[in-house]
């Protein structure tokens, strides 16, 4: 199970990920907390009229486009944007209260019975009110599902074995595709994104890479399947992919929370919950 903010987070953070272990055969489900309402259309082909008037249904029409091309189950929470303001509007996601919020994840984890949980670290990933709080309901959730006393009314307890925060996007990551891309003479177009990260940004702490190289293309066909928010022509869609798959063929995690012995680093997120392969 990957919990996320909004319709197009799936593909952006760990999409290769869920393409390798769904075609291999395992149930994925991605969660999407809101619908994305609130958001803006990033790509300027599709800033056309009638597009944000609908903006609703044309994200929900993308997420499912994107979710058959990954090969993956996909199920909106239900809660609505909070868009990028502070404080958030009443009655969206980041506004609503913890419990509230939680409950609804905990039964759906209590339904699916994942053995796996890959959502945000703290920071959200970035600090988008609606990523940092799928961080905090997803944490709460994945403690509470496990428990009889909580929660009573959300089906029969179940305990997912791991919890994993992604790595995606991190300064070390763009870092080395700007030094990989420059070295091959090509222009990597990430300067500005890495001049965005503080001088002392620490470095990932990654526990666990999942080798999914393969799988980048179908990560990318899903990617721009969101197509009011991704430019084909600008942003991640502009690097080398050979040079990607050189230099960096796997996505990264960290693993926080764990009720199965672990031997780290990992190369598999089910690793100490199926047989070793």
């Amino acid at each position: 199970m990957s919990v996320h903010a909004h319709p197009d987070d799936e593909s952006s953070k760990g999409a290769a990920t869920l393409a390798k272990y769904a075609a291999e055969g395992v149930d994925v489900l991605v969660v999407t907390c809101t619908g994305g309402e609130r958001g803006t259309v990033l790509n300027p082909a599709m800033d056309r009229p009638g597009v944000r008037e609908n903006l609703a249904e044309i994200r929900r029409a993308e997420m499912d486009a994107a979710r058959q091309i990954l090969g993956v189950r996909q199920h909106f929470l239900g809660f609505v944007d909070s868009g990028p303001t502070e404080p958030p509007a009443e009655g969206c996601f980041a506004a609503i209260a913890l419990e509230e919020a939680a409950v609804r994840l905990a039964t759906l984890i209590r339904e699916f019975r994942p053995h796996v949980v890959i959502t945000y670290d703290e920071t959200g990933g970035y600090p988008h009110p609606d990523h940092i709080r799928t961080h905090e309901v997803t944490i709460a959730a994945f403690d509470a599902a496990g428990d009889p006393g909580r929660f009573p009314e959300a089906g029969q307890p179940w305990q997912p074995a791991k919890l994993y925060y992604h790595g995606a996007l991190s300064r070390a990551w763009f870092q080395t595709m700007h030094d990989a891309m420059t070295a091959r003479g090509l222009d990597s177009g990430m300067q500005a994104v890495l001049a965005e990260f503080p001088d002392d940004a620490p470095a990932p702490q990654f526990t666990t890479r999942v080798p999914c190289a393969d799988y980048f293309e179908v990560r990318d066909r899903a990617l721009l399947a969101h197509a009011t928010q991704i430019d084909p022509d600008g942003g991640f869609m502009r690097h080398d992919r050979n040079v990607e798959r050189d230099v960096w063929p796997t996505e990264d995690y960290h693993l926080a929370r764990s009720h199965v012995p672990v031997d780290l680093p990992e190369n598999d997120l089910f690793a100490g919950v199926r047989p070793t392969r």
